[in-house]
C-alpha cells in the first residue's frame, strides 16, 4: 500500500484553470520539503491535457514517486449543509497525508447529519477550515478569513478571493471565530478549486437558511473570470 505524501487538485474547464501558478507553487513547495523536485514534471503533465471538457486532475507524490490522475470533474456544487468536527489532521499545512481520514470524517457526518462538508475546529473550538475547503465569511461588509498563523492549508481559492476583494476595495480582516460565532455571521462560505464558492445554508441537522441576499453569485462569476488558458 502506497503512502500519499503530497497532493493537489484543481478544476480544468475547457482548457482553462484558476490560479494554476498558485497550485504549482503549493505542490512543488511541499514536494521540495521532502527532497523531490516536481516543477518540471508538473509543467510537462499540464502541457499534455486536452483543451476541452471538464477535468479535475490530481498531482500526487506517493512514497517519493510523482504521479498524476486526470479525472473527470464531479458535478459542481452550490449551497451546502455543514457539520462541525474536531480537527483530526496530523499535517494540516500539507495537502495529501490526511485526505483519507478527512474523507472518513466527511462520510460519517454525511450519514449522521446529511452534511455536504465538515468544518474543522481546534481543541478550543476555533474554526479552521473545511475538510476539503477553505473558510471565509462576512461581518458587516468585511471579508474575513482565519489568521494564517492557525494550522490551515494555504488555499488557492481563498487567496484568489482576497485578491478580488482588494480589487473591489473591500475591507479584509483576519479574525478568530468559533463555529457558534460563524452561525451568527452575515454569510459563511466554504471555498475550493472545484466548486469555487459554496455558501453555508444549514448547520448540522438544523433548518435551512434561504440566504435571500447572498452576494455569492457575483463573487462566483468574478472568480470564474480569473480562469486562464493552460
Amino acid at each position: 500500500m502506497t503512502s500519499l505524501q503530497v497532493a493537489d487538485s484543481f478544476l480544468v474547464a475547457n482548457g482553462k484553470v484558476r490560479g494554476l501558478d498558485l497550485h504549482r507553487r503549493r505542490f512543488t513547495t511541499s514536494c521540495a520539503a521532502l527532497g523531490v523536485e516536481a516543477g518540471e514534471y508538473f509543467d510537462d503533465q499540464v502541457g499534455r491535457w486536452p483543451a476541452f471538457g471538464r477535468w479535475f486532475p490530481r498531482f500526487e507524490l506517493s512514497d517519493g514517486v510523482l504521479g498524476v490522475q486526470l479525472r473527470p470533474a464531479p458535478t459542481q456544487g452550490d449551497r451546502i449543509r455543514v457539520s462541525v468536527r474536531r480537527d483530526p489532521r496530523t499535517q494540516p499545512r500539507v495537502k495529501g497525508p490526511d485526505l483519507e481520514v478527512l474523507g472518513e470524517l466527511r462520510a460519517e457526518a454525511a450519514a449522521a447529519e446529511r452534511s455536504d462538508e465538515v468544518l474543522l475546529v481546534d481543541q478550543d473550538g476555533i474554526a479552521l477550515e473545511g475538510a476539503y475547503s477553505a473558510l471565509v465569511w462576512w461581518e458587516d461588509g468585511t471579508f474575513c478569513v482565519p489568521p494564517a498563523t492557525l494550522p490551515i492549508l494555504p488555499s488557492v481559492t481563498a487567496e484568489l478571493l482576497r485578491r478580488l476583494a482588494t480589487d473591489r476595495g473591500t475591507e479584509i480582516a483576519e479574525r478568530t471565530r468559533t463555529a457558534d460565532d460563524l452561525a451568527d455571521a452575515d454569510e459563511v462560505w466554504l471555498v475550493n478549486a472545484l466548486h469555487g464558492i459554496r455558501p453555508v445554508h444549514a448547520w448540522h441537522s438544523g433548518p435551512i437558511d434561504p440566504l435571500p441576499l447572498s452576494t455569492a453569485p457575483s463573487w462566483q462569476q468574478s472568480l470564474i473570470g480569473l480562469a486562464k488558458p493552460l
